[in-house]
């Protein structure tokens, strides 16, 4: 009866879409971490053991642009879900708006499903080739682990959430996971619902995990990235890892679009001045200057920005149908700009 049941789940799963299970996989191994059913040979690549493996395109995906800081807590989740937000309103030659699908590449603290509105959605389903199917929300196409988790009570009285699954893994399993979310998410429109599927995407945001580790080597030498920015906040411990992820991303030659400067001051709402809380921006200016790294833009301190992300609804989203204060038209202005210099280059 085991076996029995087990061909019939792996058969809903692979004739009707069903969602895939993290949590109740048995497939769920080095080479499987994500428990995705194999029909076949798998799509994702292998790192060789000497040499560097040869890069390439991720599937239905024309540009991809990741978002990274050498520093944890910069506020880079929520400037790569705005970014997203941006290039989605921009327009090619034929007034045409973008196709952009948003990848959060953080396995241990994702935060697009809170920033996307998508925390409390259901597991993406999987296409009849067992490719994960991107949820969707505000116009944007996302994947992320926060989906992947099951939901679990913190107490009797509790409701269910993902906010207290942690993911307890390290080196080959960090690495294969990773691998399949580059390779093994359909990003297609309207993937798996009909017999013929949409466009592909336009572009891709990937937002990275801070630092230099695992996840953007592994991102560096195994996709064609088309450009890079990269985050920071004023202060100089901030900047010296900024420094460091620049190395990094050289070394993988993976091409840099800019620096963009995330709470580099706050304008007093009474009084129109500048308010440089963390730090004067010269410092970030001077190591920009040193790295040969052009400055994309410097964003306000808006606690609307955090308020607005906690509910799930970009800023520059958000902003486009509500009273804006001059801080607030600032940060949005700063923020389109970015986008618009960024589809302006992959549109090169």
């Amino acid at each position: 009866m085991g076996s029995l049941r087990k061909s019939n789940e792996l058969w809903n799963i692979l004739t009707k879409g069903a969602s895939r299970l993290l949590h109740t996989s048995r497939a769920t191994k080095h080479e499987n971490p994500l428990g995705l059913p194999r029909s076949g040979a798998s799509a994702v690549p292998n790192i060789p053991r000497r040499g560097l493996p040869q890069k390439r395109d991720i599937p239905n995906v024309k540009k991809v642009v990741v978002v990274a800081s050498g520093k944890g807590g910069v506020g880079k989740s929520t400037i790569a879900v705005n970014l997203a937000v941006g290039l989605a309103l921009q327009e090619d030659a034929s007034c045409r708006r973008p196709r952009v699908g948003l990848l959060d590449l953080d396995l241990f603290g994702p935060s697009i499903p809170k920033l996307m509105g998508l925390d409390n959605c259901n597991e993406p389903e999987l296409t009849t080739s067992s490719a994960l199917i991107p949820l969707k929300n505000h116009g944007i196409l996302c994947m992320s682990m926060g989906f992947l988790l099951p939901q679990t009570k913190a107490s009797s009285t509790s409701q269910p959430s993902r906010d207290d699954t942690a993911v307890v893994w390290r080196g080959l399993m960090v690495q294969k996971a990773i691998q399949q979310l580059l390779f093994d998410v359909d990003w297609l429109d309207n993937a798996g619902r009909t017999e013929i599927p949409g466009p592909e995407l336009d572009v891709l945001v990937i937002d990275m995990p801070p630092g230099t580790g695992d996840v953007p080597l592994t991102v560096g030498q195994l996709v064609n990235v088309d450009g890079a920015i990269i985050v920071s906040t004023p202060q100089d411990v901030s900047l010296a890892d900024v420094r460091k992820g620049i190395a990094m991303f050289r070394k993988v030659s993976m091409p840099i679009m800019g620096l963009v400067l995330n709470t580099s001051y706050f304008l007093c709402p009474s009084c129109d001045v500048r308010h440089y809380l963390f730090g004067s921006a010269e410092s970030f200016h001077r190591a920009a200057s040193d790295v040969g790294v052009p400055v994309m833009g410097e964003l306000p301190l808006i606690p609307e920005v955090s308020k607005r992300g906690d509910k799930g609804v970009p800023f520059v989203l958000s902003s486009a149908s509500t009273a804006q204060g001059k801080a607030e038209e600032e940060y949005n202005n700063t923020m389109l700009n970015v986008a618009s210099g960024v589809w302006k280059s992959l549109s090169h």
